[in-house]
């Protein structure tokens, strides 16, 4: 049925336009095919999702939902999810807050824009934090703040290594002051962590921006991004609006922050797991590390 609509021959132009019938219109079954963004090539979508949601052509990370990133990056079978029944209230009574919350919910079969749990990499255990962009942007309310928080801490008790995954516009402006304060919160939950010995590993992917970036997805001992990641702090406008000059057009992304020493490494998708590791099996007892 798609390849008779690309290969169907144009029509002839006519002199007067016509409107299409609901009878006239192709029956394409929606989400079938997807276009890159950054290429504009049109590809199947689930050859896309096999190919972690990195096209094919020009290889630009598309953003992946947190349980894509959970089924790339942990062992089968060894996810166990924490704290899966944490959701957020309306503490400031934001008009039209809940039923937008309750809409994402519906739409990403999550309670909140985080997934946290404890896995194994090859075999090696974490506790793992995985931000979801498509849940309200992936914006940090106070139960995206506890619920690092408590990642933090369970790797803490277990004495195994933190590792996040951070895609986010930022704080939750509808709670306010509350969502602000979760930048300290878990500033302060990785600094008790790290004082005990624990590996932090941050990896940052499309967006992290904001309140996110200016806290826990900066603090990692190893601070790694994905290629083309926005990572930043203010809008491209306001800082141009406020400095009054021309910012660089790769200002922001990944390969900028890497070229001015504010990330560790540019990983491609396909090569974080094996990457991630390596890391771990050198910071195990006995490791060269170690």
């Amino acid at each position: 049925m798609i390849k008779d609509l690309f290969n169907k021959q144009k029509p002839k132009k006519k002199k007067y336009a016509t409107i299409p019938t609901e009878a006239s219109k192709q029956d394409v079954p929606e989400g079938i095919m997807q276009k890159c963004p950054k290429c504009k090539k049109i590809m199947y979508t689930k050859e896309l999702k096999k190919n972690l949601q990195v096209c094919l052509q020009c290889g630009h990370h598309h953003g992946m939902t947190a349980f894509e990133r959970r089924d790339s990056f942990i062992d089968e079978g060894t996810f166990q999810e924490l704290d899966a029944g944490l959701a957020s209230t309306n503490p400031l009574n934001f008009p039209d807050y809940m039923e937008k919350v309750e809409a994402d919910r519906q739409k990403t079969k999550m309670n909140e824009a985080i997934l946290t749990g404890v896995g194994r990499i090859d075999g090696f255990e974490v506790v793992v934090a995985i931000m979801d962009a498509h849940f309200r942007m992936g914006s940090m309310g106070s139960v995206v703040g506890e619920k690092i928080t408590r990642a933090i801490e369970e790797a803490d008790r277990r004495s195994v290594p933190f590792i996040i995954f951070t895609a986010s516009g930022g704080a939750r402006m509808q709670e306010g002051v509350l969502s602000l304060m979760q930048m300290a919160k878990t500033s302060v939950a990785l600094k008790r962590f790290s004082e005990n010995g624990g590996l932090i590993i941050s990896i940052m992917t499309h967006p992290t921006t904001g309140g996110v970036s200016a806290s826990f997805a900066s603090l990692g001992d190893y601070n790694f991004a994905e290629p083309g990641a926005l990572i930043g702090f203010a809008g491209r406008r306001i800082i141009e609006q406020t400095i009054h000059e021309k910012l660089p057009e790769d200002f922001q992304t990944a390969e900028f922050l890497l070229k001015h020493g504010q990330l560790d490494a540019v990983i491609h998708r396909h090569d974080i797991k094996e990457k991630i590791s390596f890391l771990l099996d050198i910071h195990q007892p006995g490791g060269e590390l170690a």
